[in-house]
């Protein structure tokens, strides 16, 4: 199972805005150039972030800007804003194991708790990195 691309996009979307937001108008347009994708995945995107204070957009052409500064911007809320799993968690579990066999009938008590505590690990070290953290890994990649 993966999570998904929609994570990603966002967070590049996200840098996308704060690179370019002095000397462009950073539209849904310009970041789908270079997320590659068609500009219609980028404003979905861009109004599930709106939705969720993280993104500013103006109507007709008139760009997007973060809504609150990027260091205060975690991979946690981008992850949640953009609806990256399914209802219910990371881990889809099959809904009807075996009752009458001896496995089947235990597997949600062996493994439920463990998957729970796994994305909870993993929502942890989400909140912990920022877009800040990302924009500033970018900028120094760029110019290295």
């Amino acid at each position: 199972m993966q999570i998904s691309s929609r994570f990603t996009v966002a967070i590049h979307a996200l840098i996308c805005i704060e690179m370019f937001k002095a000397d462009h108008k950073v539209t849904s347009d310009f970041i789908a150039s270079s997320v590659n994708v068609n500009p219609v995945v980028i404003r979905k995107l861009l109004q599930q972030l709106k939705k969720a204070g993280i993104v500013q957009v103006a109507r007709g052409s008139g760009g997007a800007d973060t809504a609150r500064p990027v260091d205060q911007i975690t991979l946690l809320d981008v992850y949640k804003a953009v609806e990256c799993v399914d209802e219910g968690g990371l881990f889809h579990f099959h809904e009807n194991p075996n009752q009458l066999c001896p496995v089947g009938k235990n597997i949600h008590a062996a493994l439920d708790g463990r998957l729970e505590t796994i994305q909870e690990a993993m929502e942890r070290e989400m909140s912990e990195v920022t877009i800040q953290d990302i924009l500033s890994d970018t900028e120094r990649l760029i110019t290295s």
